[in-house]
């Protein structure tokens, strides 16, 4: 089985977000990137099926040179190959689009992509790339397991959880539950030794235009001040809350 995990090169959720040229440009600098964890959950379980049923595992990005320390985590982590797609991720169906020729050209059986990234939180990318390869499509997948060309894979819905059947080739949107945080990979110094001999193939984009552009950015509303009400002191909570918050 080839298996195929896209992996997102994502800012930590500790940095601090900053804006340029009038918060129309994301500011990189004192930003560390970090695998986006949807996708490291994919790449958890893609290693299980390496591990448990011989699958090989490649990984892929769309993205510049500035992106590649994150495919070699990738890679240190366990993943076979990776493969970089030559150009800035500027929306989610050009993306999908340079993800489904590198899905085609490889003849991959499964890929594994996160829900959604924690940047944009787009939540596009899977499906489009199921929709461009004509493969099946399970999305908040949070249980898979492929027994030749069949799986069963497990997926959250409003109030609840649903088992389903398919067949490769498959795409998953995957998240926390695909495998426990407990089981997630950090690399040790053999993985990352092993990641520099490693295969990183580079390839071209295909031409293909942004639906959507990024027109300005906004940081949210910094949280006001807390008011201490004593429970003992109902009078002047329901006078804040009317007066104040105007709530009631």
């Amino acid at each position: 089985m080839k298996i195929l995990v896209c992996i997102s090169h994502v800012p930590d959720t500790t940095s601090k977000i900053n804006f340029t040229d009038g918060d129309t440009k994301f500011d990189t600098n004192g930003v560390q990137f970090v695998i986006n964890p949807n996708d490291e959950f994919g790449l958890t379980r893609a290693m299980w099926f390496k591990e448990k049923q011989g699958a090989t595992v490649s990984v892929v990005n769309v993205g510049g040179a500035e992106t590649e320390p994150t495919l070699r985590k990738a890679l240190a982590i366990g993943a076979d190959a990776a493969i970089r797609v030559n150009t800035p991720a500027t929306d989610a169906f050009s993306v999908a689009k340079q993800l489904a020729k590198v899905v085609k050209d490889g003849g991959y059986d499964l890929v594994i992509a996160g829900r959604e990234s924690i940047d944009y939180n787009g939540g596009m990318v899977p499906g489009m790339i199921a929709g461009l390869t004509e493969a099946n499509f399970v999305n908040n997948c949070i249980n898979l397991e492929v027994d030749g060309t069949s799986a069963k894979a497990i997926r959250e819905i409003d109030g609840g959880k649903e088992t389903v059947s398919t067949s490769l080739p498959l795409v998953i949107g995957g998240q926390k539950g695909l495998v426990e945080e407990s089981d997630l990979r950090i690399p040790n110094m053999r993985g990352i030794m092993m990641a520099r001999q490693k295969p990183l193939t580079v390839v071209e984009p295909i031409d293909v235009s942004a639906e959507t552009t990024s027109v300005s950015f906004e940081k949210p509303i910094p949280k006001g001040a807390v008011t201490l009400v004593s429970p003992d002191n109902l009078d002047e909570l329901v006078s804040l809350l009317h007066n104040e918050a105007k709530v009631i």
